[in-house]
C-alpha cells in the first residue's frame, strides 16, 4: 500500500513539474478558466482608422509600441526584471521570449492587454459594444495605479511619473468622442 501510494505521490509530482514546466506557470498562476493573451494584432482589428477613433495609431505611434526596442538597444531583451514592464503579459501566460510561434511576438512590446488585462474574454465585438459587458469580461480601464506598477522607482530609468501629464501623451479616444488634447494642444 505504502507502495502505491509513493507511486501515485511521484506521478503527481511529475504531472505538476510537467505542467509548470510546459505553461510557465504554476497552478496558483493561472487556470483553464483564466483570460489569455490574444495580441495587439486582435485589436487592430476594430480600433484601426477615424471611425474607431484612431486607437492603433494613437498606440503605434507612441512609445509602447517600441518598448522591446528600446530593451534591444541596450541588450535586456532577456532580462526578466525588465520584460516584466516592457512585454505585454511576461510571467502571466503572455510574452515568452523562448517561445517559437507567432502571437508572443505580438507581445513582445506595450500593447493593448498590458493595460487593458488579457483580452480574450472580451475582444469579441459584441462585447466590447457593450462597455458594462466589456468591463464584466475582465477589461480594465487604466489609471494610475495601473501605470504606476511600470513607472516607478524599480525602473533604472525612472525620472518622476506625473500621471496627468504622462496619460495626455497616450490616452486614446472611443469612437465619437471628442478628441483628446495634451498640454501641447496636439
Amino acid at each position: 500500500m505504502t507502495r502505491n501510494i509513493l507511486k501515485a505521490a511521484a506521478v503527481l509530482i511529475f504531472v505538476i513539474a510537467y505542467a509548470v514546466a510546459v505553461t510557465g506557470q504554476s497552478s496558483e498562476e493561472a487556470t483553464a478558466s483564466d483570460p489569455a493573451y490574444v495580441g495587439s494584432k486582435k485589436c487592430k482589428i476594430c480600433h484601426k482608422g477615424d471611425k474607431n477613433g484612431n486607437i492603433w495609431e494613437t498606440w503605434e505611434a507612441g512609445v509602447h509600441a517600441k518598448a522591446m526596442e528600446s530593451l534591444i538597444e541596450k541588450g535586456d531583451d532577456k532580462n526578466p526584471e525588465c520584460l516584466s514592464c516592457h512585454t505585454t503579459g511576461y510571467g502571466k501566460g503572455g510574452y515568452d521570449p523562448e517561445a517559437d510561434v507567432e502571437k508572443p511576438l505580438d507581445l513582445a512590446h506595450v500593447g493593448c492587454e498590458a493595460c487593458h488585462g488579457p483580452g480574450s474574454d472580451y475582444k469579441s465585438k459584441k462585447v466590447m459594444e457593450d462597455r458594462e459587458a466589456a468591463l464584466a469580461a475582465g477589461m480594465i480601464v487604466p489609471d494610475a495605479a495601473t501605470c504606476i506598477t511600470c513607472h516607478n522607482e524599480n525602473s533604472p530609468t525612472f525620472k518622476g511619473f506625473d500621471f496627468e501629464e504622462y496619460w495626455g501623451r497616450i490616452a486614446h479616444k472611443l469612437p465619437g468622442d471628442e478628441p483628446v488634447e495634451t498640454e501641447s494642444g496636439e
